[in-house]
């Protein structure tokens, strides 16, 4: 059975909407669009039709220079740092307000710029406003008074916590909105200003965030955006005045910028690739852990850095669980992302287009066994040119294949086999552990101590019970190749902070 369905004609309904063609020449710069040095383009293409549908500049160093040294003057000079956190905090709450009213906008430019379907970035403003606002209640963490005495008496020391300075914050395509969001909020709270480079496929949905900004009131230099190919985000992550990087994306990516700022002394998260498993133990429940298989394993269409694509199955159960995995899967509707009814849409560019379908076959190659999917979509009604592969699940996965090891990024599940006898869930931990990465994870049991033991065992950052969400309040970060430090939570904001001992006697 296929997971692709044919798509209801698309063309007539894309035709109703009405969707413009988007041509900008201007970056945000000092708290003003303003005209780009680089002459080049940067081509934005909905991957649903493989359509050009807009273009932003392709910048220049001189454009990165501009923007550092917008927001190295707002830091040096400016009043953003040393306004009150709650002060700032206020202003969190009015950019969320701002993103809440431009709900629509960013939906339809996140769907257009990547794939993703609507049922999926239509919560991408309400889930960015609760960041805002949440980092906002931080504000007091800020202002309390740290004071400790010395441990053998006769001092104390004041410790201030003061924003680390220009940060150079850069984006994934995946998530072009809330991956910027989870590092701007807790930046703008600690008093840091910054220059947000966004993913050249996906530039055009950050500029409704500027937009979102400015109408809040930030004041001018504090934010800055930049828009461009890596050699782009290289520059920023080089210049001189910028004191703290912040990046999501590849692994191999990551492993550049972290030499980089290795070599410059810099400070840096890297929230980078993942290979996470689900660990069904063998009283699990599989109806309700059908309920949440999408979204805790295909996300986004499978685009989804944290999501577990390894299935680990006991043997005493593993039939049951393929024929789940296989049935859940082939039930959710592919199609154009601008549909409401659209589980699956594209993949994000013809790159991973390509490299989704390369694992495809490696997998068929190396002898797992396609349970549903496994070829690329081909979908009718104006979306014939279109990046669609099948969501494609795989039983008869060994760990030494290839989809087993390797971060696919795409619509594909692969479903293992451990060895339960007598309940035992030590080969699966094994085999969840086996893997360079290490950032989400799932347990499914019925048994809440059990369940909770070894998701305890199991070496990564992020670990869900019968479920997986991100917690605001919560750190998010990887382990191994997974990255370097944390995101969201108190973690994410000592990130953006400096740390300043006074010492006295008393």
């Amino acid at each position: 059975m296929s997971a692709a369905t044919h798509a209801a004609p698309a063309r007539a309904a894309r035709a109703a909407l009405n969707l413009p063609y988007t041509h900008v020449d201007d970056i945000f710069i000092n708290g003003a669009w303003t005209a780009a040095r680089g002459t080049g383009r940067n081509p934005v293409t909905d991957p649903a039709t493989g359509e050009l549908w807009g273009s932003v500049p392709d910048g220049a160093p001189e454009d990165v220079d501009a923007a550092v040294g917008s927001a190295r003057k707002a830091f040096d000079g400016g009043d953003w740092p040393r306004l009150a956190p709650s002060e700032r905090a206020a202003y969190l709450v009015r950019i969320a307000e701002e993103v809440e009213k431009r709900a629509d906008e960013l939906s339809l430019t996140n769907t257009r710029e990547n794939g993703s379907p609507v049922s999926e970035s239509a919560g991408a403003a309400a889930n960015a406003a609760g960041i805002f606002r949440y980092f906002a209640t931080l504000a007091d963490y800020l202002e309390r008074e740290d004071v400790r005495a010395f441990p053998k008496g006769g001092g104390e020391s004041v410790v201030r916590r003061e924003p680390i300075g220009v940060c150079a914050l850069i984006a994934p395509w995946n998530f072009p909105i809330n991956l910027v969001v989870i590092k701007l909020a807790p930046a703008l709270l600690a008093g840091c200003t910054v220059v947000i480079k966004p993913a050249s496929p996906t530039p055009l949905s950050l500029r409704v965030i500027i937009d979102a900004v400015a109408a809040a009131g930030v004041p001018a230099g504090v934010v800055n955006l930049v828009t461009g190919s890596g050699r782009l985000g290289d520059a920023l992550v080089k210049h001189p005045e910028v004191a703290k990087v912040a990046f999501t994306g590849s692994t191999p990516v990551g492993r550049k910028i972290a030499a980089a700022c290795g070599e410059l002394l810099r400070p840096v998260t890297l929230e980078l690739g993942g290979k996470s498993s689900a660990i069904v133990l063998p009283d699990a429940d599989l109806d309700a852990m059908s309920k949440v298989l999408i979204r805790s394993s295909m996300r986004n269409t499978g685009q989804t850095c944290y999501i577990s694509t390894r299935i680990l199955a006991p043997a005493s159960r593993y039939e049951e669980v393929v024929d789940m995995v296989t049935s859940t899967i082939a039930a959710g509707k592919q199609g154009d992302p601008l549909d409401p009814d659209t589980v699956f849409g594209p993949c994000a560019t013809e790159s991973q287009y390509r490299t989704v379908l390369e694992y495809v076959e490696s997998g068929l190659a190396e002898g797992a066994r396609a349970t549903t999917g496994g070829r690329a979509a081909s979908l009718g009604g104006g979306l014939e040119g279109g990046y669609f592969v099948e969501p494609t699940v795989f039983a008869d996965v060994t760990p030494d294949m290839r989809i087993s090891r390797e971060e696919i990024f795409g619509p594909v599940i692969c479903i293992l086999k451990y060895n339960d006898a007598g309940g035992n869930a030590d080969e699966a931990v094994e085999l969840a552990n086996n893997t360079e990465f290490g950032l989400g994870g799932l347990v499914f049991g019925a048994d809440p101590e059990v369940a909770l033991a070894v998701a305890d065992r199991m070496d990564t950052g992020s670990v869900g019970i019968n479920f997986f969400a991100s917690n605001h309040a919560a750190p998010f970060g990887g382990r191994h190749d997974s990255g370097l430090g944390t995101e969201y939570g108190v973690e994410g904001l000592n990130a953006y902070l400096s740390y300043k001992s006074i010492h006295r006697k008393v």
